[in-house]
């Protein structure tokens, strides 16, 4: 049971005893650092139930609370203010509870209803870049947190391998590419079919260039450049099941998957469900048609079919084109609900996709509700912000986009630089040294990422990020590594428990244990705002709190031995928080730096 909820139950206790009065809720913030006390209730809402002075109101309810509550020492009150101090041993008696608890601040308790994320969900004509990045990770990380809330999880994405787009990459590699495979090359093969994307636009820039110079309007260029018509036949004929152009569809995509799986496991995510376009394009039709004989649809003169939003504030949104073909919203309409019929026990969605794309959502999960399915209720768009560089925005087809790979083996490199001039690692082997630059270059790129907002635009800067202080996944790292070699300078002893230890507490411990209490209540609150920048932030106060313990109190110095194992004891239980935390954000932690 929390600090919080005891202390609200006993609040309204007193209210009820000393006035009569019945409070709905109590209202805690942190105590001024000022003022003596670990937690403050705020008097000033209780006026509307309790007339009155609000100084005099906080003096009764913090008499009572001494008189009648164990783990209340003192309290003062300070304007409309009650200022609560707890007992150390309500604090010594927290970390002998949690001591042994691996999974601290988790919920083992799966609720009956599962949660589907979908996140990555690239196209099969580039590589992963920069922006991917974030949206992977942001998708893991809220997977990982929702599962630790309590949550059953389902990782998902839908991958975009069908469209005009593809066929632009097999038309250049049929043109231009001699027959060279992944194999061939040494290229991973999203790369290599990213380069003919490329190709493609360079060969239909050149044949604008040329119908513009023989008197074409650059718009009629645009329109008839050979290449691109051809491309277009392309994707006809892949439509119509041509044979030929299929095989070349299958045979470029497995290239790219294989690309896209090293480059999921280098970043270290997983799904466990993928969900292709060329399998989805043509699902929804059938529910638009139900949906027109409910009413929800209504059909325009020339045949197409439309929703209207305009009630909601929207507009009047297309679902069926006249000639009776799909648009995206159909699609997504249609996959949405086979994910349901493939999984049953989803009872709502968490899509992890741009913030261009927030309008699309509010219309696809208003048309889902409108249709009347009740998880719809239950569908949430986790739209996030671009990510920018110093040098500028990336664009895809002139191939400047910064690529995923080169990204992570940047952070590495990055790492082992500042890491060689700080000159810690020199009993390291070169092998250990190379798998320590990778888990700070990812740690710190992962940190940079999550611990902004979701909806915020990032400006990615590869150095800052790999500082080994302040608000960085480096510090932290290297502070859970400073932990890891105060507990291997200390020999444990099997019979060893905190049970016998009656201490006073210096304020950096009462400090650390009660920043180390919040952590399940950030958890909760992480996954209801699908936000893993909450775990961050909570991450790096933790550790600060440690710093400062650590800079103001002895650990293996300390005058009596019971002190000793006390904060022993309590820098594990930072360092196992630290590793959980950054467990959620996908993060890993070094035993050495």
């Amino acid at each position: 049971m929390s600090l919080q909820f005891t202390l609200e139950k006993n609040v309204k206790a007193a209210a009820k005893s000393i006035f009569g009065a019945d409070l709905e809720s109590v209202e805690f913030q942190a105590t001024r650092k000022e003022f003596a006390g670990d937690t403050t209730v705020v008097v000033f809402p209780m006026l509307r139930v309790i007339k009155g002075n609000p100084v005099l109101i906080g003096e009764k309810i913090g008499q009572y609370l001494v008189d009648n509550v164990a783990l209340v020492k003192d309290f003062n009150v300070v304007k409309g203010f009650l200022n609560i101090e707890i007992n150390d041993s309500y604090y010594l008696d927290f970390l002998k509870e949690i001591q042994n608890d691996m999974d601290f601040g988790f919920v083992s308790k799966k609720d009956n209803k599962a949660i589907m994320v979908e996140y990555s969900s690239p196209n099969t004509n580039k590589p992963l870049h920069l922006g991917h990045v974030r949206n992977v990770l942001l998708g893991y990380s809220v997977s990982e947190i929702l599962k630790a809330a309590g949550k059953k999880v389902y990782k998902t994405q839908i991958i975009n391998d069908r469209g005009i787009h593809i066929c632009k990459s097999m038309l250049a590699w049929q043109r231009f590419g001699n027959g060279e495979t992944p194999e061939s090359t040494g290229l991973k093969g999203d790369k290599l079919v990213g380069n003919y994307y490329v190709e493609f636009d360079k060969a239909y820039k050149s044949e604008i260039s040329k119908l513009i110079a023989q008197g074409k309007s650059e718009d009629e260029a645009k329109k008839n450049a050979p290449i691109l018509l051809e491309a277009q036949e392309m994707l006809r004929k892949w439509e119509a099941g041509d044979k030929e152009v299929v095989a070349l569809w299958e045979k470029m995509n497995s290239w790219v998957y294989d690309g896209f799986e090293v480059t999921y496991k280098n970043i270290g995510v997983d799904f466990d469900k993928y969900y292709y376009e060329s399998d989805t394009y043509l699902l929804g039709k059938e529910f638009v048609a139900e949906g027109l004989k409910s009413g929800v649809f209504f059909k325009k003169e020339d045949g197409s079919v439309w929703c209207d939003l305009t009630d909601e504030g929207l507009d009047e949104k297309i679902v069926l084109r006249s000639d009776g073909t799909a648009v995206y919203m159909t699609q997504d309409i249609g996959t949405a609900i086979q994910r349901i019929k493939d999984y049953p026990d989803v009872g709502g969605m968490v899509y992890t996709v741009g913030n261009e794309q927030d309008y699309h959502f509010k219309v696809l999960f208003l048309i889902l509700k409108k249709l009347g399915f009740e998880w719809a209720k239950h569908l949430f768009h986790l739209s996030y912000g671009m990510v920018d560089l110093p040098s500028g925005k990336m664009k895809s087809r002139e191939g400047t986009v910064v690529d995923a790979d080169d990204l992570i083996e940047e952070m590495a490199t990055t790492a082992e630089e500042i890491s060689k001039e700080l000159g810690k690692l020199d009993d390291y082997s070169e092998e250990d040294k190379k798998a320590l630059y990778k888990i700070i270059g990812l740690g710190a790129l992962k940190y940079y990422i999550l611990k902004v907002d979701p909806k915020k635009r990032i400006l990615f800067d590869p150095k800052e990020s790999i500082d080994f202080q302040g608000n960085t996944g480096p510090f932290i790292q290297y502070t859970y590594a400073r932990i890891q070699s105060i507990l291997r300078k200390f020999s444990f002893e099997a019979t060893i428990n905190l049970n016998d230890i009656n201490l006073s507490l210096h304020e950096k411990e009462k400090q650390l244990l009660k920043q180390l209490e919040q952590f399940p209540s950030v958890i909760q609150n992480a996954a209801e705002q699908h936000s893993p920048a909450l775990i961050a932030n909570y991450t790096y106060d933790l550790v600060k709190d440690f710093n400062s313990f650590y800079q103001n109190v002895s650990i293996l110095g300390a005058d009596l031995e019971e002190e000793k194992l006390f904060r022993v004891l309590l820098s594990k239980k930072v360092g196992d928080t630290i590793k959980n935390a950054f467990g959620l954000l996908g993060i890993e932690v070094p035993e050495r730096m």
